[in-house]
């Protein structure tokens, strides 16, 4: 369905009524669809703004998720800066002349690594925003399950025939002050940090704002690519006594972007300033031919709670995160993915009463932990490590030098965030069955692979060459390892298939491995066995198969009390 602000394109009703056509909106929408579900996107924006590329960082979780969708090379193919370009972040004291000097790299930052990635099926990528949020849009409006509505608001929602957990009569209006009401049965707030769904159900964000400033700067420049000397690079932090922050290449073409941090809130920056500043970062008399400025101010703010009802949040309507480290939009994704397949199985009707409430019982704690890191960071920013010194000659220049790359050792955790990336963990959920083992410590930098309950399933590339992930069904997926003493794949599967066909989970049994290094997957994952969710983590992991078959019900938010429950409103249902 086409993407329109046609009063007469608007529904009367919706089974999901999505507020918000950003990134995670959108992501949502699709991850629904590829569930059979359909859902009805509202955004006031009829197109996206190219002048304010806002998030450039699309990390390897993101793209993997994107993969799913098979939306992966269509974002690579309309990145306009290859994986191949660059993948390093440097620190820098300019970037061109005799003063460019480097200070300290950060390798494959952003898990830019070309060629094949071990970690995910998919490495990261430097994208800007609004580039991914037209190949999410161009994929909404392809997809017949989606009814993409743009130049429309949510105004207002409450309670249809005033029962908070039912449908939801949702106001929507356009520009000119035409209002329309839909009945929507799940109401989804992605609808930004001034959230109309999150200020419906009374909730604020908490938390706070950094003392200063920065300003965004885009700007075309035919000389500075052939004028700086230093290495190709995602990013430049330039280390300036006078004016600090970033650049870096929106595009092979000229484009370009700065930001300036460290900039007083109350200063109004104009088109000359901003011109005058990124001159001052650059080192040099370029032609600078400014585009947009977008000041802000990073903001560690976080929900108290995700849900209410049949109400849910996500995005920057749940979180707002500072951006140092990118983790703002993906986190973002993050959400989306999590909550999809739990709403499609609401809908499909295998739902137990934990699983929507999981939703932001797992998910809040991630965000939490990513605003204390990226808060961390913002503590160090480039003016921090600003000295006189750094670009003088000689033994002073040289001991400032050595001093900085040193102090910078901090700024690891920025680029070179796996842990945070790839080693969050739902352990802590209701979802998942602890089996007691040693988990890894928690570390925004390493990211020690575990199957352990509710961790990332492991990535391994197979030695047939595929990608355990392209193994994984769309709904839970009981992996059993080839090479596993004991019993049988299909005695393993047995327990789990009658569960499934008791309940109407949909299971998929995958017997894999082993890796193309010839290692059993049993090894990486501590047991022969694993059961899988619909977001790639770990429900259970093990050899027994009736704890297998019990684990599911589990992992789909049915408590053992509540399983005979389970098997009789599901006894002439339709599967999924």
């Amino acid at each position: 369905m086409t993407a329109s602000h046609h009063a007469v394109d608007l529904p009367a009703e919706a089974q999901v009524l999505i507020a918000g056509g950003g990134p995670s909106g959108l992501f949502l929408a699709l991850d629904l669809a590829s569930r059979g579900i359909a859902s009805t996107v509202i955004e006031p924006r009829t197109a996206v703004d190219h002048t304010r590329p806002r998030a450039k960082t699309t990390n390897a979780r993101t793209m993997t998720h994107l993969r799913r969708l098979g939306l992966a090379d269509l974002l690579r193919g309309a990145a306009p800066l290859p994986v191949d370009y660059g993948q390093d972040v440097i620190f820098c004291t300019g970037l061109t002349g005799s003063d460019a000097h480097e200070l300290r790299r950060f390798r494959n930052a952003f898990q830019l690594v070309p060629g094949r990635y071990g970690p995910q099926p998919e490495c990261g990528q430097q994208v800007p925003q609004p580039v991914l949020e037209e190949v999410l849009r161009n994929a909404a409006t392809d997809n017949p399950l989606v009814t993409f509505v743009t130049g429309w608001s949510v105004t207002d929602a409450g309670p249809a025939g005033g029962d908070a957990t039912g449908p939801h009569a949702v106001v929507v209006t356009d520009s000119s002050g035409d209002c329309r009401t839909i009945c929507a049965r799940y109401l989804i707030g992605a609808d930004g940090g001034s959230s109309t769904v999150r200020r419906s159900l009374g909730l604020r964000l908490e938390g706070g704002s950094a003392a200063l400033s920065n300003v965004s700067i885009l700007f075309r420049s035919q000389s500075l690519a052939s004028a700086i000397a230093l290495d190709p690079a995602v990013q430049y932090w330039v280390v300036g006594s006078e004016t600090s922050g970033m650049v870096g290449p929106m595009d092979l073409e000229g484009t370009w972007w700065a930001i300036v941090q460290g900039v007083d809130p109350a200063v109004n920056v104009t088109t000359e300033d901003a011109a005058a500043m990124v001159r001052s970062l650059v080192g040099a008399e370029v032609d600078i031919d400014v585009v947009a400025t977008d000041p802000w101010t990073a903001r560690m703010l976080l929900a108290p709670e995700y849900s209410h009802g049949s109400i849910f949040l996500v995005g920057d309507a749940a979180h707002l995160n500072p951006p140092w480290g990118g983790h703002g939009f993906n986190t973002c994704i993050g959400d989306a993915a999590n909550l999809a397949w739990k709403l499609a199985a609401a809908i499909n009707g295998w739902a137990g009463p934990g699983l929507l409430p999981s939703y932001g019982e797992e998910r809040r704690p991630v965000a939490a932990r990513t605003i204390r890191d990226a808060a961390e960071n913002g503590k160090a920013l480039a003016y921090h490590f600003a000295d006189t010194h750094l670009a003088a000659p000689g033994a002073r220049g040289d001991a400032a030098r050595r001093a900085a790359n040193a102090a910078l050792a901090v700024k690891q955790s920025e680029f070179d965030s796996l842990g945070l990336v790839l080693g969050y963990s739902y352990a802590e959920s209701a979802l998942v069955v602890p089996d007691g083992l040693p988990v890894p410590a928690e570390d925004p930098i390493r990211y020690v692979p575990s199957a352990s309950p509710g961790a990332l399933l492991p990535h391994a590339w197979l030695a047939d060459g595929t990608s355990l992930y392209s193994h994984l069904g769309t709904g839970f997926t009981l992996l059993v390892d080839a090479g596993a003493a004991g019993a049988t794949a299909a005695e393993v599967a047995q327990p789990v298939l009658a569960a499934a066909a008791r309940t109407g989970v949909p299971v998929t049994v995958a017997v894999v491995g082993p890796s193309d290094d010839g290692t059993h997957l049993s090894q990486v994952w501590g047991a022969g066995t694993l059961l899988v969710r619909p977001d790639q983590h770990v429900a259970w992991r093990g050899n027994s198969a009736a704890a297998a078959g019990a684990a599911l019900s589990v992992a789909a938010g049915w408590s053992p009390t509540s399983l005979e429950t389970l098997r009789s409103i599901r006894a002439d249902a339709v599967l999924p």
